[in-house]
């Protein structure tokens, strides 16, 4: 017997459940079909960061029009996505100061919370912040974090309760097409029919993209984050901080531990299917190296554990938020490990694209898959080093 749906949505990661969330708000009834379960890709080992600080203008726009469903998530979704406002610091080297600057100014012209401060300001914010004499940072104080799980699962409750279908342990073995359409998928479960099929698979995602013909440029790109046990005098919390000098980022995780993780040493390729309960030799001695040169104070901290994680990643590592191949098939994939925050719009965005022919929310014709092979590579208007390294 075959399952009809109004659109069938491979992947039930935080850009499935997004998506999901705002087709079933216009009314359709989507299916959510995921090979294992609800966020157990790229968006359960997701750091969570919430910000808005991007050096290209249409991700910001994306992460301010995100930014309302975190801060108020029990009004427009319901349930609570665990976020947390720590405020948010963007730390650069001294030669991008002036791009950080413009970049600021642009958020300001968004509308975005965002200032210059001062290496003082940084201490007067986060005393136990190591930062050199002269120094400026970007501060965002509304930005924090929040719990990426919760926010795929309360994304998909709330679609469920409006209509979506979600079937978990389905692996997607082919998608049909009748007449230059898609008609739907074949799974290990059976046949689903849609017209609309939306490949939201993550480090799964190129795979998908064969199966109606695409070669997407997205490879598997696999990331090791730590959670720290903070001495005591540290605090229960501290900001958010993305710190390009020492090519890491950490946030809090509760009130006794922080979340770190690397911008360099990640490794590009390889199976999306292999274990993530393990971490690449030597990362903890890397993490504790880089992140008490930022917080001196983390000397006396403990390793609490680590995991990787594994994402679809481009190369120009920014999102592909399409539609391509045959009609009726649609892309949002490859969003190279900074996806989370970006996905409440980046939903709404994809379901004006299905049901309006455009995108209103934000324009997100800058993500097309076409910029690859046109040599269009997204690069920032002051750019600063490329975010994974």
């Amino acid at each position: 017997m075959t399952e009809t749906a109004d659109a069938i949505i491979i992947g039930a990661g935080v850009h499935g459940a997004s998506l999901a969330f705002h087709l079933a708000r216009r009314g359709l009834k989507p299916t959510v079909l995921e090979q294992h379960a609800v966020a157990a890709g790229a968006t359960g080992r997701s750091s969570g960061l919430v910000r808005m600080h991007y050096d290209i203008e249409t991700d910001a726009r994306l992460a301010w029009a995100s930014f309302p469903y975190f801060r108020d998530w029990g009004e427009r979704v319901g349930g609570d996505c665990g976020f947390t406002r720590t405020g948010f610091l963007q730390l650069v080297r001294p030669a991008f100061y002036d791009r950080l600057r413009a970049n600021v100014a642009m958020h300001q012209r968004i509308g975005i919370p965002s200032l210059v401060v001062s290496a003082d300001d940084v201490r007067r914010l986060a005393p136990t912040i190591a930062i050199e004499e002269g120094a400026v940072a970007a501060f965002e104080p509304e930005s924090g974090y929040a719990d990426p799980t919760a926010t795929a699962t309360g994304f998909l409750a709330a679609a469920r309760g409006v209509g979506a279908h979600l079937v978990q342990g389905c692996r997607v073995s082919g998608v049909t097409v009748e007449g230059g359409r898609v008609s739907g998928v074949e799974t290990d479960r059976g046949s689903y029919s849609a017209p609309i099929v939306v490949d939201c698979a993550g480090a799964w995602a190129a795979g998908i993209g064969r199966m109606v013909g695409l070669e997407l440029p997205v490879d598997v790109w696999r990331h090791d984050t730590a959670y720290i046990r903070r001495p005591p005098e540290m605090g229960t919390s501290h900001p958010t901080v993305i710190d390009d000098e020492n090519a890491l980022y950490f946030r809090p995780e509760g009130r006794e531990l922080t979340l770190v993780g690397l911008e360099d040493g990640s490794e590009i390729g390889g199976s999306p299917d292999r274990e993530t309960a393990s971490t690449g030799a030597g990362f903890g001695e890397r993490v504790a190296e880089r992140i008490t040169a930022r917080l001196p104070a983390m000397a006396a901290g403990t390793l609490h554990s680590a995991h990787s994680g594994q994402d679809g990643i481009t190369p120009d590592q920014r999102a592909i938020i399409d539609r391509a191949g045959p009609d009726g098939f649609y892309l949002a994939c490859g969003f190279s490990g900074t996806g989370f925050k970006t996905a409440p719009a980046v939903g709404a965005c994809l379901s004006e694209l299905i049901c309006d022919g455009r995108a209103s929310t934000v324009d997100v014709t800058p993500f097309s898959l076409r910029r690859f092979a046109e040599g269009r590579p997204l690069v920032g208007e002051q750019p600063y080093e490329r975010i994974w390294r």
